[in-house]
């Protein structure tokens, strides 16, 4: 076992599941949330509801959206489900739709499923294991992929951040915020996709990372150097008074690379 499939069982994941939209999408995954006794159908509602509200930023990677919302008495116990498509549908993301994998979280608090994320992010940040998530004929086979071992590269960040490791000595003692509408979903998987490459530069220890939702962040802002979040969500913060950085991927090493790079100016 491993801390995502601590979580996500094989009666969890479902195959070629016909939805007409992305309602019906987030409310298909909400309803295993239901059937493995993770959740209520009041929790698969709201999570329908924060995209309404807070737009499509939980396609957080070109075909996937983790569908979650903020704990509540509706959540019975932490844990996941697992949604692959038998046809994409579009999210209304600029970058990222059609989505055909649709991961639900339902967390009874912020903590216990960061580690879960944490593996979650490095799985989809290697490109070996994407395909054969999607090639994937039985839920057992996907379960076999997400307990096994992930290189955690996306194909060109190794050579790049050991470029940037070189090219630069760390700073001393800041913080980055990564952002979402709930702080317990996106902005966590953000912020293992950002650990990864702070670990690759050998910044961990002078660059710390903390996930948190829009209102936090707002009274946060001073502490830290920036903000890495999605497209929706930097519009609803607007001007914090420190530069926010707009990722698009949040798989993807090479581009959070990208995006540290710009803020240091390595």
């Amino acid at each position: 076992m491993s801390a995502l499939t601590d979580l996500l069982s094989v009666d969890g994941i479902r195959l070629d599941v016909e939805a007409e939209d992305w309602r019906s999408a987030v409310r298909a995954s909400g309803q295993v949330l239901v059937d493995e006794g993770i959740s209520t159908a009041e929790y698969t509602e709201a999570m329908v509801r924060n995209v309404e509200e807070n737009g499509p930023y939980i396609v957080i990677a070109p075909g996937f959206a983790l569908a979650h919302t903020r704990p509540f008495e509706a959540v019975l116990k932490t844990g996941m489900s697992w949604v692959r498509l038998a046809s994409p549908v579009a999210f209304g993301h600029e970058t990222n739709d059609p989505v055909q994998l649709v991961v639900g979280l339902a967390a009874v608090d912020s903590q216990a499923h960061t580690a879960a994320l944490a593996a979650l992010a490095k799985i989809l940040a290697d490109g070996d294991n994407v395909r054969a998530l999607q090639q994937a004929t039985s839920p057992g086979e996907v379960l076999r992929v997400l307990e096994g071992e992930s290189t955690g590269a996306d194909g060109q960040g190794g050579s790049r951040t050991a470029a940037a490791k070189d090219a630069a000595p760390a700073p001393s003692e800041h913080k980055i915020l990564t952002v979402c509408g709930n702080g317990v979903g996106t902005s966590l998987f953000l912020k293992n996709t950002l650990e990864q490459v702070l670990d690759r530069w050998g910044w961990s220890r002078q660059v710390s990372v903390e996930a948190t939702d829009t209102i936090s962040a707002k009274g946060k802002a001073s502490e830290a150097v920036a903000i890495l979040t999605s497209q929706e969500i930097a519009r609803t913060l607007g001007d914090v008074g420190i530069p926010v950085k707009v990722v698009r991927d949040f798989s993807s090493t090479t581009e959070v690379d990208a995006v540290l790079r710009d803020t240091y100016d390595v």
